[in-house]
């Protein structure tokens, strides 16, 4: 008889065998339960960070390029469009440049009086992230020839002054003299961040230029907007030496650093409770493969006596661990996935505005973070499975079958 055939077949139906049902499922349920809460935390928090980004670059792009100036006031000194930074083509990480110019202004109805910042934009101003806030009516759009007299308010602003789209309002506007604008409201937003939806309207940068008697060569700053988000270091380092002398850059992560540092805290915290339960799911499959070793001790036993090796038999447990951990990768990718899916089309799971900044928990489809949990569970189990497997190579043969 061909011994290592005998050895082989008897390892096979090892390997067909089934072991503890419960103990197999508590596996499967374990590495379901943390792959899927793993990618639904992600997404969640992916999509939660690029929506409060979207928010604040909506009132205000990658970088800001205005004059050194030690006056802190919302308007600024104005300078040139010729900022040394004229074409997207100058640097590779630069996708748009836009001007703009701001405008305290004092806003009267029949019954109410607020002050605001009108912030003045034209035609060429990106404003595609301010449709994602737009709560009704439409964005304004201009031309570069005759000042617009539409505006868009804050959901706060038009609560407080009563106003809703298609109402006019006069706008006073504060410099010496005083200037009068009646204007009308053609679009409601709302932000949720208290910082742009008390203070801000969006109006015509051209009707800046006339309150203030500018020509068209001046406008009260210029935005870049980059690429990508996370090359903004780099290339405001290559703007920065490419500017006018007497101009400042300031980064939008700067200009709101309470906002980035909390979205940053939040990824921390996130990555930490993350890594807990992979920590978490591991242990229970070293467990799971214990248990198996310890139910199968006799049998380990016989095949070590009639001639089977260590290696051999490390590799029942090490392959039955990686069979339980793909099944329970296949439905935690199932249930997180879907869950994802239900939340992104059909918004089932709503949220206050006034604490959360939007109304509905948000979803971000980042396939690589996902693709990234999976390798990293995968890898970690089986690598967690070579400690209980490393076991078989302390069992005598002869106590194993008395075990029994």
């Amino acid at each position: 008889m061909n011994v290592s055939k005998f050895i082989s077949d008897k390892i096979s139906e090892v390997q067909a065998g089934s072991f503890t049902t419960s103990v197999t499922k508590i596996a499967i349920i374990s590495i379901a339960a943390g792959i899927a809460i793993m990618i639904v935390s992600f997404a969640i928090l992916e999509g939660f960070r690029d929506e409060i980004r979207n928010k604040i670059f909506s009132f205000g792009a990658h970088l800001q390029i205005s004059k050194y100036d030690t006056n802190n006031s919302f308007e600024g000194a104005p300078i040139s469009t010729a900022t040394g930074i004229n074409s997207t083509e100058e640097i590779a990480g630069i996708q748009h440049i836009q001007s703009f110019a701001r405008k305290t202004a004092i806003i009267k109805t029949d019954d109410e009086v607020l002050g605001v910042v009108m912030k003045g934009v034209d035609k060429d101003y990106d404003l595609s992230a301010m449709k994602q806030n737009l709560d009704e009516g439409s964005v304004v759009t201009f031309s570069d020839t005759a000042s617009s007299k539409d505006v868009m308010l804050s959901r706060k602003i038009a609560n407080k002054l009563r106003l809703k789209v298609g109402d006019e309002a006069i706008f006073y506007f504060i410099q010496n003299p005083p200037r009068a604008r009646k204007l009308k409201v053609v679009g409601v937003f709302n932000t949720g961040l208290e910082e742009f939806d008390e203070v801000f309207v969006i109006g015509d940068l051209q009707l800046v230029r006339e309150l203030n008697n500018w020509p068209d060569t001046l406008v009260g700053g210029v935005e870049i907007l980059l690429k990508d988000f996370n090359q903004i270091d780099q290339v405001a380092d290559q703007v920065f030496d490419q500017m006018n002398y007497d101009l400042q850059l300031e980064k939008i992560t700067d200009r709101h650093a309470q906002l980035f540092d909390w979205l940053q805290l939040l990824r921390k915290n996130v990555v930490i409770f993350l890594v807990l339960i992979i920590f978490v799911a591991t242990f229970n499959m070293v467990s799971t493969v214990f248990i198996m070793i310890i139910e199968r001790i006799s049998m380990i036993g016989v095949l070590k006596a009639i001639g089977a090796t260590d290696a051999q038999i490390r590799k029942i447990f090490y392959f039955r661990g990686l069979s339980l951990t793909l099944k329970g990768m296949l439905w935690g990718n199932v249930i997180g996935l879907g869950f994802c899916a239900i939340q992104y089309y059909f918004q089932v799971i709503p949220l206050d505005p006034e604490n959360y900044y939007m109304d509905t928990v948000p979803i971000s489809w980042n396939f690589g973070i996902i693709i990234a949990l999976n390798v990293i569970t995968l890898v970690m189990t089986m690598l967690a499975i070579l400690i209980p497997a490393a076991m078989v190579a302390r069992i005598k043969p002869v106590r194993a079958i008395k075990f029994d």
